[in-house]
């Protein structure tokens, strides 16, 4: 198992950044290059026991991933789970602190491979460093979309 821990700092308010992380059309939107899209959803504002499939492309390859919200305390907090997918194993949490105007975005993403020690090893090899530069520039188009000035 691989874990991620990353800190982004974004010039909006906690609640709207909040907001903006658990709505699945952003979510879609801040993997555009992965062509992901939402396939199925419970609601498009995750809440509790919510549950979205998205499909995007990786490595080459179509892939599906179907996720449960499991804990979620506006707004400082969401976990979200793998229930069906690639990963033998994915918990991604995603916690949010007010400093000032800003807001600082910690995501702890803990990642298991499938395939025993093929696993492992791919986990070491280039899933920790592929996930860690997906999530820094999904984070940079979440940032650059709460940041964007409001037009009236």
């Amino acid at each position: 198992m691989i874990e991620i821990n990353l800190e982004t700092r974004i010039n909006a308010p906690i609640d709207q950044v909040f907001d903006l992380v658990r709505n699945v059309d952003i979510h879609g939107q801040t993997a555009q290059w992965t062509g992901e899209q939402v396939v199925e959803a419970s609601a498009r504002m995750l809440e509790l026991n919510d549950t979205v499939t998205f499909r995007a492309q990786h490595f080459g390859v179509w892939q599906s991933l179907s996720a449960k919200v499991i804990e979620f305390e506006p707004p400082i907090r969401l976990v979200d789970i793998q229930i069906k997918g690639t990963f033998r194993s994915l918990r991604h949490e995603h916690i949010f602190r007010a400093d000032g105007e800003a807001t600082i975005m910690t995501d702890r993403l803990q990642i298991a491979a499938p395939f025993g020690p093929l696993g492992w090893l791919a986990e070491r090899l280039f899933l920790a460093t592929y996930m860690s530069n997906f999530l820094i520039r999904k984070n940079h188009e979440l940032k650059t979309i709460a940041e964007a000035p409001v037009t009236k």
